[in-house]
């Protein structure tokens, strides 16, 4: 990229970013005319720069008569070197902190609600990754008695996920019944992974629950099964309905590929994955997914980081012709906002109240 930079002029460079900005907002090849009440040189200048810009591989013009569109190199340059910061609104700021705000005991929850936010905020597909990890361990043990034979059994594990559990037994289980229970979960499970359960641990405990051992067997096995679940990782997608407003998803066999690829998960969840561990704000366009079905679209994510160790990542799906500095902003906005709710510290910062006015008044 860095040799690109060097051939550009500055003029090339205004351009190209005037015709992407151009051809996001309004989806149409854009001419010399339109570029000429922006940029001030003639448009017999502005054609030849466009021609040039077109040989180089940053333009692609999809008809002989018609003016330019960006080609996937042209968004790449974009993205790496053109695009500019974008102030959220004091309006979407407090969207987010409206919605987050309130502490949830769960990371899978937070990933969910934060991708439905992703989606609204952004008018694209929005997705959650849930990173699949190491095999887990849980780190503390609670058991909360509701009625007789119902509990809720809390988990926390060792990567700061908690997880909850609604258990109903056709069993007499007692207020004191559930006490021991967590007494005896704590003192023989806790820090042990799912493969390091074995039948004496399961005894010893049936043992130490005397009358009660019947309550070991249903519960050790929702344990298992947890701490499983944990591992396999998820990919939560929202707005799916929202790639039917774009035109580059006209294509039905096209977009088949895509809902399918979608819907399977794994190779994206994969594709992001790997992305992420190479850097945590990653945007792949078209040709660069190694999921073939997203090649005629944009992956833009950004993931989470708590303590160090990134939890998950929150992202959006949509057409090459994407808003990248509002995608990019939304994005930090959330991932900023989740950040400060699983460590406990304060909200967003204010928006920008003149901004946001301004653009009430657009609308």
């Amino acid at each position: 990229m860095e040799n690109n930079e060097r051939v550009l002029s500055d003029r090339k460079k205004q351009i190209l970013k005037a015709i992407v900005d151009a051809h996001i907002a309004g989806g149409e090849p854009v001419g010399s005319k339109v570029l000429q009440q922006q940029i001030s040189c003639s448009s017999a200048t502005i054609r030849n720069e466009m021609a040039e810009l077109e040989e180089m591989g940053y333009l692609e013009q999809p008809h002989a008569s018609a003016g330019r569109v960006p080609s996937e190199l042209g968004y790449r340059f974009y993205v790496d070197t053109l695009v500019e910061h974008y102030a959220m609104t004091a309006r979407e700021i407090a969207q987010i902190n409206q919605v987050l705000k309130t502490k949830m005991s769960e990371l899978d929850q937070i990933l969910a609600t934060a991708s439905s936010l992703a989606s609204n905020l952004t008018n694209y597909t929005g997705f959650a990754l849930k990173p699949r990890a190491r095999e887990i361990t849980v780190t503390k043990y609670e058991a909360i008695y509701i009625a007789p034979g119902q509990f809720v059994l809390v988990m926390v594990a060792d990567d700061g996920s908690v997880k909850t559990r609604n258990v109903k037994l056709d069993l007499s289980i007692d207020s004191a019944s559930v006490a021991r229970l967590a007494t005896v979960l704590k003192q023989h499970l806790v820090g042990c992974r799912a493969s390091e359960i074995t039948l004496p641990i399961i005894m010893t405990m049936e043992q130490a629950m005397a009358e009660d051992a019947a309550l070991i067997g249903p519960v050790v096995k929702l344990i298992y099964e947890t701490v499983s679940e944990s591992d396999r990782g998820d990919l939560k997608v929202t707005g799916v309905d929202r790639l039917l407003q774009y035109p580059e998803y006209s294509d039905a066999r096209e977009l088949k590929g895509l809902l399918g690829a979608l819907e399977q998960k794994n190779d994206l969840m994969d594709m992001i994955s790997t992305a992420a561990a190479d850097k945590p704000h990653g945007v792949v366009i078209g040709s660069e997914a190694s999921v073939k079905e997203m090649n005629n679209s944009t992956v833009v994510f950004k993931t989470i980081v708590k303590d160090g160790k990134s939890v998950g990542a929150i992202g959006v799906i949509g057409p090459l012709r994407m808003d990248y500095a509002r995608v990019l902003a939304t994005l930090d906005g959330l991932t900023g906002n989740i950040a400060d709710l699983l460590s406990d510290t304060a909200a967003l910062p204010e928006g920008d109240s003149d901004r946001d006015e301004e653009q009430n008044k657009e609308r």
